[in-house]
This record gives structure tokens, sequence and C-alpha cells, in this order.
């Protein structure tokens, strides 16, 4: 029977991960801290929006969208319009 071909370690050369900087799209800068005026005006022009949405909208990380829209519920400046499962879809209360 055949057996496993041994090949020998080549010199130089790194196995593994390429270097984090080489290659690929670059990534969008999220941030952590939301600018409560844009998200507040943003929720009020949407009919509905999800947390998903409004990260992307408003350019901060997915928790931090999540932080606002659940103050903002406390607020009641929104409301639950659906979902299920912590999937929520809000609505603005003045429309």
């Amino acid at each position: 029977m055949a057996g496993t071909k041994k090949v020998s370690p080549q010199k130089g050369v790194k196995k593994g991960k390429k270097d984090k900087g080489e290659g690929g799209p670059k990534k969008a800068e999220i941030t952590v801290m939301i600018n409560e005026k844009e998200a507040t005006k943003i929720v009020q022009n949407s009919k509905v929006i999800t947390v998903h949405e409004l990260a992307r909208q408003t350019g901060v990380k997915v928790s931090a969208a999540n932080v606002f829209l659940k103050e903002s519920l406390k607020k009641g400046i929104i409301k639950r319009a659906g979902g299920f499962s912590g999937h929520y879809i809000y609505q603005s209360v003045s429309s």
C-alpha cells in the first residue's frame, strides 16, 4: 500500500493566515456612540425600522443601535410594530 508523501518545509514561507493588512475590501469604520438627533430623524422618517437597518444607516454597531431603540421605547418615542425573539420591527409613535 502507498503511504503519504513526506514534503520538506520550505524556508522563508509562512503557513497560516495572510497578514491582516493585505488584500480584500476595506471595511467601514464602525463607531460605538450613536448621534441621537440623527438616529431620531432616521426613525421618524421611516415607516418601520429594524435594529440592523438603524445600525447600517447611522454607521454604529448593532449593540449601540439596539440600546438607542430600547431607550426610545422606554421614553415612548417609538413602539414595537412586530417581530419575534428579539428581532423586532419598530415604528415611530408620531407616524
